[in-house]
């Protein structure tokens, strides 16, 4: 035994698998749908019936959202194509484009960067505990330079957010 402590398990967005779910499903929708309409029509063809099932795949590709987790000093999020780390105790700058379809663009000290959707850091307070860290330490360090207001209208947010939820659950709105 070394004496060094058990790193602690990542934490993800807990929404992620039933919103993979939803797209799976919507895909799967589509895939019948389009085969009943074409089969109902008398011209459903083994060619048809793959292009049908590569929309499907196109469909699902659209619809699957991306996956984040966090651990202490990093986030990561990954696609079914790319997979982006960030360090989150290294942050340089935090940036928001977008009002209505919103994301967030973190920046490290290393020159890497990932876009997030702040949604996802709304319902998953656990995610933003472990951004906030990072973010705190980075602001410790002098590192961060660019993007405090958007963290604080962030945390903002997501306490409004969190306060709504308790007084919801207390039956008291």
């Amino acid at each position: 035994m070394d004496g060094s402590r058990p790193r602690p398990a990542p934490t993800g967005d807990r929404q992620w698998r039933d919103s993979a779910r939803f797209a799976a499903g919507c895909a799967l929708a589509f895939f019948c749908m389009a085969l009943v309409v074409d089969w109902d029509a008398q011209t459903l063809t083994p060619s048809r019936t793959a292009l049908w099932l590569v929309m499907t795949a196109v469909l699902f590709t659209i619809l699957l959202p991306q996956r984040v987790t966090a651990g202490p000093g990093w986030l990561t999020v990954r696609g079914l194509v790319r997979h982006r780390t960030v360090r989150t105790d290294a942050l340089v700058a935090v940036r928001q484009y977008g009002d209505v379809s919103a994301y967030l663009t973190l920046c490290d000290t290393d020159g890497r960067r990932l876009d997030l959707d702040p949604r996802i850091l709304v319902t998953n307070p656990l995610l933003w505990h472990e951004l906030d860290t990072g973010v705190r330490r980075s602001r410790a360090g002098g590192t961060l330079v660019e993007g405090l207001d958007v963290l604080e209208r962030l945390r903002h947010q997501i306490d409004d957010a969190t306060a709504r939820a308790v007084l919801r659950a207390s039956g008291i709105s």
